[in-house]
């Protein structure tokens, strides 16, 4: 028997879905030359001795300055001098664009750091006013519809990929276009899994989310007949629950960050798109002979979708200020 015969599917890797976004991001950098002649600054700012966030800062200086833009990457060795060196970058007109590279204390105070990052520069959309819009379906910042709301840089990572492999339809309306959808998100966390159950949710699909306490399902209701999504508890976290759900889904998107976990290939039904945005996979290599689609990383795809909002910041500031 041949190799394709027990790999039925395609591993997609998130630098090809990336690519796509190049050249639309480096004409929107040109199109700054004569206010921004340098390019735009990003600075990020890593006070934990974390690999993985070492290698996202690498990425993202590459990713930068690949496509015109110009990256800082600050330093901080005393944790609490961090939200003094933000303030700072938050009042220096040079700067047009911050990132943190969290876990920084890994409690609370890290979602006050996300509040001190300013709102014209949050490239990563943690900002509270961005989350309620996120939670509320609210896709502007005006009513007049002209300044764009801010997502969270890797669930709308995870968006973009999903359209990428044309889970979205596009043949109906925008907003509604997961209708029909079933999506499992393993990770509930505030950064990523909440806010990503809730986009998919609010453009119609029907998402179980799962944490070690509960699964939830989250809708806009039978025939998406409200605005935002709605949660329902399904029950304590079990096996045989996620099992359940897992294979009744079309879609499973993972983000454990452990090294340990690996979601059951057997929980997965044939066919089914999986998509791994942890820095550890989740899938073990027998996923291949089950989905259609696997997308083992998200992270170029995330540095990515963090440009982009940093174009939406420089855009929205301009229209602000008339310039």
């Amino acid at each position: 028997m041949s190799s394709s015969a027990l790999k039925p599917g395609s591993t997609i890797l998130a630098s090809t879905v990336a690519n796509n976004f190049g050249e639309e991001i480096i004409k929107k950098v040109d199109s700054l030359k004569s206010s921004l002649p340098n390019g735009p600054l990003l600075v990020g700012f890593l006070a934990n001795n974390d690999p993985a966030a070492e290698m996202y800062a690498t990425w993202t200086k590459k990713s930068c300055e690949s496509m015109g833009f110009r990256y800082e990457l600050r330093r901080v060795e005393d944790r609490d001098f961090l939200e003094e060196a933000i303030i700072e970058a938050n009042r220096d007109d040079s700067v047009n664009g911050i990132m943190v590279y969290y876990p920084v204390f890994g409690n609370a105070q890290d979602q006050y750091l996300q509040q001190v990052v300013s709102r014209e520069k949050d490239v990563e959309g943690l900002n509270h006013v961005y989350y309620q819009n996120l939670y509320h379906n609210i896709r502007f910042l005006d009513s007049n519809n002209e300044l764009k709301s801010i997502l969270p840089c890797t669930p709308l990572a995870v968006v973009k990929i999903m359209e990428y492999l044309k889970i979205y339809n596009t043949l109906l309306p925008e907003g509604n276009r997961l209708y029909g959808r079933k999506c499992v998100v393993i990770n509930r966390s505030e950064i990523v899994g909440r806010p990503l159950a809730a986009l998919l949710a609010n453009d119609g699909a029907t998402v179980y989310s799962v944490d070690v306490n509960n699964i939830q399902k989250f809708t806009r209701g039978e025939g998406l007949k409200f605005t935002k999504h709605h949660v329902e508890d399904l029950g304590p976290y079990s096996e045989d629950l996620l099992k359940k759900c897992c294979q009744d889904s079309d879609v499973i998107i993972t983000g454990v960050p452990s090294e340990s976990y690996k979601i059951p290939t057997e929980y997965i039904k044939d066919g089914t798109s999986c998509i791994n945005f942890s820095s550890f996979r989740n899938f073990d290599d027998s996923v291949k002979t089950k989905a259609s689609l696997y997308v083992p990383m998200t992270g170029k795809v995330t540095i990515v979708m963090l440009l982009r909002n940093m174009l939406r910041l420089i855009e929205n500031n301009q229209k602000l200020h008339g310039k």
